[in-house]
């Protein structure tokens, strides 16, 4: 197996920068690929335009005659472009993408061929959904699904297919996808955002929430990488010691970006650029070959689309390049891991961002509103916004390095907070003719129109407002974006209509003005939402301790944090919004007890078959030819050899010492995993795997890295870190 090893090395210090052309200016390139609103103006009607349009402001639906006309445009527009096929474009519960590829071609009853393609299979499909995740939401017999068009979304072609962006929904009509509870949550922040907009602007009619997320992720020569059956098969290193030489010297971050990495990238953005994706920024990151793609801000529907066509778009790129993105997040042991922040905020169709501060007192509490509100709903719904961002990979990122905790907190800066704590003491009722003038003008009119970015660089809160938005830093690099920001924008929509009742019962009942009232509610929400609010000062160090003086939950691995996900809250929280049913909900939950039981399991699998297959026969290798010298030794120089045959009888006795202890938890783990599998109900086999298995990995970890140091390199047969990390 060394030879593999060896042979990899070999081969990826072979490799040289591919050429890539960047002929062209990027506004030229952007959306070339994209059936957007230029292209529906050259191939639309007026009418149908205006239809489409409405669907995408306003949700209309848009009638069959002009699906039609739509149909007949895109097929023209596509070929065009060099499509040959059609597929709906959706997000199944697996947390990736599917498509299944139709010819725009049929033929004629006279047996002439021709390209096809109409309003009926631009709207609606009806792919096979039984071998989806559904989470017991559809019987054997219902296994049909049905895929329909979002018109919000634009189509684009990627290759020689036009893809369909689309939801995916059962037979009985509940949502198989990630999509469609994402949709409905856009709706009901929407509605709630809007109302309470109107209170400072009357021409408010939308408010659309968008997204910024931020995609860090890892290169690795394709060939070092497959050499490894944990990479190739988890998306992670299960074993390995940590290299000499890490993150430690700080000399990637923002450096130099390698030559065949710097070819990758220049693809990449030009390949993203074509389809819509408005990539902006790259650098590396802190730890060896990790690096950053970033794009700007994008409604928070196109931009989920956007980063999932991304990973695709990477895979693909990076094969061409001989390298292998893992998205995992945390593929190595003690440096960081990858994440995805996701930037969030509300923007109206007037253009004005609502998390913006501004320059009068009446901007500033607008923003004030929208701001506390925020924090609020997290404090209200910290352990569901936690839930969103749970799985079995992101379990190794969160609290390790410099990921943030798995306790939901919210850093808002020292300016923002001195802000709040003068509001804190606002006169409950009517306010005096000074105070007004004192809270306008010292107070609320002081915000700066453009704040510092007040995010410091520890990581111990991970919702942090960094000076016109909130960045969700929790969130793993290989998670749909569209999980967090249902559950964040249905929890903000559910705060903004609550604060909105309590205004407006404050004008009505009590004869308040409306600033007053906003100042009221205002008030009591920044009073009670104040546990969710870390500043850093004096528990820095000890903060678990006071998180759970505040009483906020620390769901440390996905079984605990998926939870809460039933409970009367969460129900309630769903069904008052729109966002999910009862039925929905459980079944999520059930998928995602699944897929963090399929994830630990493959894992063990793979470990087991890591530690008999590769490292017991090593090391055992290895410590015959110790003994074989060791006997050369008392051969030749007889009762003399002790002295000369010290260092190679230890090395063996630990040799020993590590493969009989390696034995033995591999053997237990082995047996946890048969316990666990016998298991019927999701929720405590997911536990089991959580606590009986997965608490093997670490030890047995620690063996085989021990090992891989007693180890003759010439013989060990994994690539280790510092080829992997070093290799460029």
């Amino acid at each position: 197996m060394s030879k593999q090893r060896f042979a990899a090395i070999a081969e990826s210090q072979r490799r040289s920068p591919l050429n890539v052309d960047e002929n062209g200016r990027r506004s030229e390139l952007y959306a070339e690929n994209v059936f957007n609103d230029e292209r529906m103006l050259q191939y639309l009607t007026i009418d149908a335009l205006d239809s489409v349009r409405n669907a995408i402001f306003s949700g209309s639906k848009i009638n069959r005659k002009v699906a039609d006309q739509v149909a007949e445009a895109m097929k023209a527009w596509a070929i065009s472009m060099g499509a040959t096929h059609y597929t709906h474009w959706f997000q199944p519960l697996t947390g990736a993408t599917a498509e299944k590829h139709d010819a725009f071609f049929d033929l004629l009853s006279d047996g002439r061929a021709l390209e096809k393609f109409g309003g009926a299979q631009l709207v609606q499909q009806e792919p096979d959904a039984s071998s989806f995740p559904s989470g017991g939401i559809r019987n054997t017999f219902e296994a049909r699904g049905y895929t329909a068009w979002d018109p919000t979304s634009p189509a684009f072609v990627y290759g020689t297919t036009l893809c369909i962006p689309t939801i995916f929904v059962s037979y009985t009509g509940e949502a198989l996808d990630n999509k469609t509870p994402l949709l409905r949550a856009l709706h009901a922040i929407d509605e709630a955002a809007t109302g309470v907009a109107k209170y400072f602007d009357k021409n408010v009619v939308k408010v659309n929430a968008t997204l910024g997320w931020e995609q860090e992720y890892f290169l690795i020569d394709r060939a070092l990488a497959n050499s490894r059956t944990d990479i190739s098969m988890t998306g992670r290193t299960l074993i390995g010691n940590s290299a000499a030489k890490g993150q430690q010297l700080d000399d990637h971050y923002f450096g130099v970006i390698p030559n065949r990495a710097i070819a990758f990238m220049k693809e990449l953005e030009k390949e993203c650029l074509l389809l819509g994706i408005p990539v902006k920024t790259r650098h590396n990151e802190v730890a060896p070959n990790q690096f950053e793609l970033a794009p700007v801000f994008e409604e928070a529907n196109l931009a989920v689309d956007h980063n999932l066509l991304l990973m695709d778009v990477m895979d693909k790129i990076a094969a061409k390049h001989n390298f292998k993105v893992l998205f995992h997040e945390k593929p190595f042991a003690g440096i960081n891991g990858s994440g995805k922040h996701n930037n969030w905020s509300l923007t109206t169709d007037t253009g004005v961002n609502l998390l913006s501060p501004g320059s009068t007192p009446m901007k500033n509490l607008q923003f004030l509103t929208f701001f506390v509100n925020t924090i609020k709903a997290v404090d209200n719904y910290e352990e569901l916004l936690r839930s969103s961002i749970a799985s079995a990979s992101n379990d190794h990122r969160l609290g390790a390095n410099e990921a943030p905790p798995a306790i939901i907190s919210i850093f808002i800066g020292k300016q923002l907070g001195n802000v709040l704590d003068e509001l804190e003491g606002v006169t409950k009722g009517k306010l005096s003719p000074e105070e007004k003038t004192e809270l306008k003008l010292n107070v609320v009119g002081k915000i700066p129109e453009i704040l510092l970015d007040n995010t410091d660089r520890n990581r111990t809160s991970p919702f942090a407002f960094t000076g016109n938005k909130f960045e969700m830093r929790g969130v793993g690099a290989k998670t749909n974006c569209a999980k967090p920001m249902t559950i964040l924008n249905t929890i903000v929509a559910k705060q903004l209509r609550d604060f909105k009742k309590e205004v407006d019962a404050l004008i009505d009942k009590k004869n308040l003005k409306k600033d007053e009232a906003v100042f009221n509610v205002l008030r009591e929400y920044i009073k009670t939402s104040k546990r969710i609010r870390f500043d850093g000062d004096g528990y820095s160090d000890n903060w678990e301790k006071e998180a759970k003086r505040r009483k906020l939950s620390n769901n440390k691995n996905t079984p605990q944090a998926l939870k809460v996900l039933t409970s009367e809250d969460s129900l309630s929280l769903f069904q008052t919004t729109g966002v999910l049913s009862e039925t929905e909900v459980k079944a999520r939950q059930e998928v995602e007890l699944e897929a963090y039981i399929m994830h630990v399991q493959i894992e063990a699998r793979v470990l087991k078959e890591l530690v008999y297959n590769q490292v017991v026969p090593t090391a055992v290798e290895y410590q015959s030819r110790l003994i074989k010298n060791v006997l050369g030794l008392k051969e030749i120089y007889g009762a003399a050899h002790t002295g000369l045959s010290d260092a190679p009888s230890s090395i063996i006795e630990q040799i020993g010492e590590n493969i009989a202890e390696l034995k033995k938890k591999t053997d237990a783990m082995a047996a946890a995993v048969v316990k666990a599998d016998k298991m019927a109900d999701t929720s405590k086999k997911a536990s089991a795997y959580c606590d009986n298995v997965l608490s093997y990995f670490e030890s047995i970890r620690e063996h085989c890295d021990l090992l891989e140091q007693l180890v003759d390199d010439r013989l060990w047969p994994l690539t280790k870190y510092r080829e992997l990390l070093f290799i460029r």
